[in-house]
């Protein structure tokens, strides 16, 4: 392999390599009422804080993706260890979509109207500033509006191909 000529890795490789890149758990959400959306991801990142931004990754095939473009906003909701089985039920687990999946847990809607998560460690409000289509995903760039913290719990991480409590190093 030479500077110029890319490496080659299957998808079972890609995947594989990434599961051990340890990822907080996260909700992105958007919408009201019967228009409101929202996916499990570990694609979030912060971007800079002037001004406050981060990155998200949706698949452009799923609902969350569309409605947060047409929205021009999402929030973002940092999941705590004892948030696991909300965590599956917005990755798809037991077949609930759309609007309904916000039927198992306390939201409301902050100032600019988004989804929150009332008790999660974090709540983001975003306005989508910028995209990227990158493969299958869009990158939505956001400059936060809004945060609420409860940082009273531990972030659920999701690490190789599982769920996985934060713990300090020994």
């Amino acid at each position: 392999m030479t500077p110029d000529t890319p490496c080659r890795i299957s998808k079972d490789d890609f995947r594989q390599a990434m599961s051990l890149f340890p990822g907080a758990v996260t909700l992105i959400t958007t919408g009201t009422g019967a228009g409101r959306r929202g996916m499990t991801a570990t694609a979030v990142c912060s971007l800079t804080d002037s001004p406050p931004s981060l990155l998200v990754c949706v698949n452009r095939a799923s609902a969350t993706c569309d409605e947060i473009a047409r929205n021009g906003r999402f929030s973002v909701q940092l999941l705590s260890e004892t948030d696991r089985d909300l965590a599956l039920l917005f990755a798809g687990s037991g077949g609930v979509t759309g609007a309904d999946k916000f039927q198992s847990a306390d939201w409301s809607e902050c100032r600019a109207r988004q989804p929150r998560l009332n008790g999660a460690l974090a709540s983001l409000s975003c306005a989508v500033a910028d995209t990227n289509t990158v493969g299958s995903h869009t990158v939505f760039i956001g400059q936060i509006s809004e945060v609420c913290l409860s940082p009273e719990r531990e972030a659920l991480i999701y690490a190789r191909s599982a769920f996985r409590a934060l713990a300090p190093a020994a």
